[in-house]
């Protein structure tokens, strides 16, 4: 035996002993209990109510593995099926729709689609209203379906129509309040071409010439004064088979000498070369116009 085991075996036999013992007993007993099986079974409840609401948002929801009701998560992105409201700004680098449905855009008041550079200023607005559609940019174009023809462009310094041919229906035409540039005009088959200013002249220039042209029909310059043809370095050709001026005054001329109370007036007659020219010659009494021949041959 060793000494711890004595000294143990020694202090046990000088202990008193209690012939009968208290016992106290070990727990929660009373209205501990009762409230503790309370509160256990408000929690049970509370984790059955939220599993059940839990599960009827899921339901509701349309939750699945891929997304939730009709927004699906793809590897290329989100994917939106069906009618959506979007309540904030949406920010987005590409929106496409489907390939058998067209992609539809719609606001009680106006659409709005903005850009902007890299520091959040504005580069480029498009806004579609009630009243009107505006753009807001540097540069607009119109291409074709192919993305290679411009077929409008417009910015501050000038618009191109790069259409192979313009028409305007409108009754009244097209009105331009400056100048216009282009290399032909034509109007539609069977119908008249007219080019009109209301108020001031009417002006056509060009370096190389103007062709004014009427295939099957007449050709009329009508105006209120004088109609000037003047060539300055070259001339002026008439080529038909009946060249008529009507409505010319008609002269008589006398032999005899004019008195001096009469005013002296010189006649002429206008001759015509065989190759067309044309030349005065001073009226006699009879025509001066085969005797003056030779100056088709001077001519």
């Amino acid at each position: 035996m060793t000494r711890e085991q004595y000294i143990l075996a020694t202090q046990q036999n000088n202990l008193p002993r209690i012939e009968n013992p208290q016992l106290y007993p070990v727990g929660i007993y009373g209205w501990r209990k009762r409230c503790l099986y309370f509160f256990v079974l408000l929690l049970l409840v509370t984790m059955i109510v939220n599993l059940a609401m839990t599960i009827w948002i899921l339901k509701v929801m349309n939750f699945t593995v891929d997304g939730m009701g009709n927004l699906r998560v793809t590897k290329k992105g989100i994917r939106l099926e069906g009618i959506s409201e979007f309540l904030l700004p949406l920010y987005v680098k590409e929106i496409h729709s489907r390939k058998d449905s067209p992609l539809v855009l719609q606001s009680d008041r106006n659409v709005t689609v903005n850009a902007r550079n890299h520091m959040g200023q504005l580069t480029g607005q498009l806004t579609v209203g009630a009243d009107a559609v505006e753009a807001q940019c540097k540069r607009f174009e119109v291409r074709a379906s192919e993305g290679e023809k411009v077929l409008f462009s417009a910015d501050e310094d000038e618009i191109i129509i790069g259409a192979d041919r313009l028409k305007v229906t409108g009754t009244e035409g097209a009105v331009f309040g400056h100048s216009v540039e282009t290399p032909h005009i034509r109007a539609e088959p069977s119908q008249d071409l007219k080019l009109e200013s209301p108020t001031r002249s009417l002006i056509m220039e060009a370096p190389r010439g103007v062709q004014v042209s009427a295939a099957v029909g007449d050709l009329k310059a009508t105006c209120r004064k004088e109609l000037h043809l003047q060539s300055t370095e070259g001339e002026i050709f008439l080529n038909a088979d009946i060249i008529r001026l009507g409505n010319l005054p008609m002269g008589s001329f006398s032999s005899s000498p004019a008195s001096s109370s009469t005013l002296q007036q010189t006649i002429y007659e206008l001759c015509v070369c065989p190759n067309g020219k044309l030349y005065l010659s001073p009226a006699g009494a009879g025509s001066t116009c085969q005797s003056s021949s030779n100056v088709c041959l001077w001519s």
